[in-house]
């Protein structure tokens, strides 16, 4: 995840100096993006019914992926 620190942002003011918006570099805005993506992904699948590690294992050997 990426800190403020490492955003680099610049801030855009109104007449009373108050900060109304954000500039960033491209790079570290598709980065929040994909953040962002990562997290609604999580939050998708939190209700799936999950298995244990050992029982994913016996699977995949089944299957001859490992």
């Amino acid at each position: 995840m990426v800190s403020l620190a490492e955003l680099s942002p610049r801030y855009i003011t109104d007449e009373k100096g108050e900060k109304i918006s954000v500039v960033l570099p491209i790079s570290k805005f598709q980065e929040l993006l994909e953040d962002i993506e990562d997290l609604a992904v999580v939050a998708e699948r939190r209700d799936e019914p999950t298995i244990s590690h050992e029982e994913l294992v016996a699977s995949l050997k089944e299957d001859d992926l490992i």
